[in-house]
């Protein structure tokens, strides 16, 4: 096999990894200013997908504007989470250059979509390929492509320890060569059930002191952590953004889901905000708002914390990692962030609480315990190539391929 990475490689965002100039797996965007994309020209005979975050999906429907369109092969949920992500990319940047397709693109990604089950084993541009659940988020998938003389084993995002919404990536498909993310590598996370505590401690105390929380979150995954979080903790709650439309369409989903009774009381606990004029009265309440963009790079959230920056008894509860440059990592550092083109002190209290989807680094080598006597090609981390080689000094066969660069396995 060649493998050539496209993007995610050596970095976090725009994933994209080419098989043999035949088979494509993710084509992610990176939400930099402008967004960057995966280097090079394309036209693969087939794309599977990993799961539905904008880092491995954004870039796809451009893939559908030529005349020989690939099948798009994914789970059902990351179906649907990717046209999601499609549709709010053409809100945002649609008929600018920042976009690299147009709403027929979308529609022609439809036609083209072939949804498969874990372990469903299907035929993509002459491989054959199967899913594993990879715990990351619903429908994400560790993906295992043979060509009948090697298999190599993309694991996408993954988590090793359960969460509330999904459960635990669990199978270990045989693998001569396993391309592994090493987005949290070099951490060691706090156990979950801490964090969780604290989490609902601080909310709880902020609004019995008359405070409002801002909890900005990512629409798919975080948020309805959030949600199962705040029900299981008896807070009240409201939640807006994308995050409201993915949470009632997961509940169709109920396979995907370590535990459907408990997604679906949280999600009927939760007060859904539906209109632009809700939003004013509601950062006015004693309350929980659940609200995308979760580094504060769009969406409600440059509404609501504006709105509740002025009181220290109010809090912004940051459930996951604020990428350098983002407006959310400049609030959490300085106290200070960029809303609607005017630089705003926030006197309100910030926190972040690390609920990670992702493997830490005890994680990954227990992951990587079962592939000992696999190829290890390293990517979608920021320290790629220090990960490559903590797993040379315990023996296994590991390096961090370049971006742009082409491996032979």
């Amino acid at each position: 096999m060649k493998l050539q990475f496209l993007g995610g490689a050596g970095e976090i965002g725009r994933s994209a990894l080419l098989v043999d100039d035949s088979l494509l797996l993710d084509y992610g965007m990176a939400s930099t200013t402008p967004p960057s994309y995966p280097v090079g020209r394309v036209s693969p005979d087939a794309v599977v997908v990993s799961h539905g975050h904008l880092d491995h999906v954004g870039a796809l429907p451009a893939l559908m504007s030529a005349s020989d369109r690939p099948e798009v092969h994914w789970t059902a949920p990351t179906r649907e989470f990717a046209l999601t992500l499609a549709r709010d990319t053409l809100k945002l940047h649609g008929n600018t250059p920042r976009c690299p397709f147009t709403e027929t693109d979308v529609g022609r990604l439809t036609q083209q979509s072939r949804p498969h089950a874990y372990g469903e084993s299907f035929e993509a541009a002459g491989y054959e390929v199967t899913f594993f659940e990879a715990g990351h988020i619903p429908g994400s998938a560790h993906v295992l492509v043979s060509d009948g003389e090697t298999d190599l084993l993309y694991t996408g995002d993954f988590h090793t320890n359960p969460q509330r919404l999904v459960a635990a990536s669990e199978e270990r498909p045989d693998a001569d060569v396993v391309v592994c993310e090493s987005t949290y590598a070099d951490v060691t996370h706090e156990p979950r059930e801490q964090v969780e505590r604290r989490f609902a401690r601080s909310l709880r105390d902020t609004v019995a002191q008359g405070g409002t929380v801002v909890v900005p979150a990512f629409a798919i995954g975080r948020t309805q952590e959030v949600l199962m979080l705040c029900e299981r903790y008896g807070l009240e709650c409201y939640v807006d953004g994308m995050g409201t439309d993915l949470s009632r369409m997961l509940r169709n989903h109920p396979d995907h889901l370590r535990d459907p009774e408990a997604f679906s009381r949280a999600v009927s606990h939760a007060r859904f905000v539906t209109s632009n004029g809700q939003r004013e009265r509601v950062a006015a309440q004693n309350t929980v708002v659940v609200t995308t963009s979760g580094m504060l790079s769009g969406g409600p959230a440059m509404t609501y914390v504006p709105a509740i920056r002025g009181s220290p008894v109010n809090l912004v509860a940051f459930v996951g990692y604020q990428v350098e440059g983002t407006t959310g990592r400049r609030v959490l550092e300085t106290g200070r962030g960029e809303f609607d083109g005017r630089v705003l002190p926030i006197s309100a209290r910030t926190e972040l609480f690390e609920l990670s989807a992702h493997a830490d680094s005890g994680g990954l080598q227990e992951f990587l315990g079962d592939y000992e006597d696999a190829r290890v090609l390293v990517n979608h981390g920021d320290r790629c190539g220090w990960f490559a080689e903590q797993l040379r000094a315990e023996g296994f066969d590991a390096s961090a391929p370049e971006l742009g660069e082409t491996v032979e396995v």
